[in-house]
């Protein structure tokens, strides 16, 4: 077995910087599939800033629409790393997108990781997947508890106001009366709303 940091997919570049993650969603990816495109996401260890600057040697960074930070883990479990690798691509001219589950905070227990995402992130697209978090935590079972529901509006609303394009999204398995309402939850946040297919193919993610 051997580390997948860097992958293609679609006309993205994604970095695969953690399997760590305080959700357990019942829709997640991994439960059903271990990689994606022919990359197997299961890592060894997690990457060095060192190791991530030689896979990436390896590809023509311009190519790419966007360098996006999403693996089979939460992108900030990894925050340090994050951290030295957005600037250092940053650096490069590229543009930079986060999929997250906007627990950033909790996870790090600090409340400043949009101010430091804001130095370098272009895009921040963040599952919300329910209306209230009864919901929310029925679905995607954090560690947090309810408690994560509130902490993922407060991510991003302050992306919002850090000025990162930010898009709030939940997955079409939950039918549509509760897609409207989660509409209305993301409006409360000043984000963008956006409703994507339940990923059992290969499709965008």
């Amino acid at each position: 077995m051997t580390n997948t940091y860097v992958y293609e997919f679609g006309n993205s570049l994604y970095l695969n910087i953690t399997n760590r993650c305080p959700n357990n969603c019942e829709f997640c990816l991994r439960k059903f599939k271990d990689g994606v495109s022919g990359n197997k996401l299961w890592l060894l260890k997690e990457p060095t800033f060192e190791e991530m600057k030689e896979d990436l040697s390896l590809f023509d960074l311009k190519k790419y629409d966007e360098i996006v930070f999403c693996g089979f883990g939460e992108p900030t479990c990894n925050l340090s790393l994050m951290s030295q690798v957005g600037p250092y691509l940053k650096g490069k001219g590229c543009k930079i997108r986060v999929n997250t589950n906007g627990l950033g905070n909790l996870i790090n227990n600090r409340t400043d990781v949009a101010k430091i995402f804001a130095k370098f992130v272009d895009f921040v697209s963040i599952s919300l997947n329910a209306s209230t978090a009864e919901g929310y935590d029925e679905i995607c079972r954090s560690k947090y508890g309810q408690q994560a529901f509130y902490a993922m509006l407060d991510f991003a609303r302050d992306c919002v106001r850090e000025g990162i394009d930010t898009t709030m999204s939940v997955v079409d398995f939950i039918g549509e009366e509760e897609i409207a309402a989660c509409a209305k939850v993301v409006e409360s946040t000043g984000a963008k709303f956006r409703v994507r297919a339940t990923v059992y193919e290969e499709t965008e993610y």
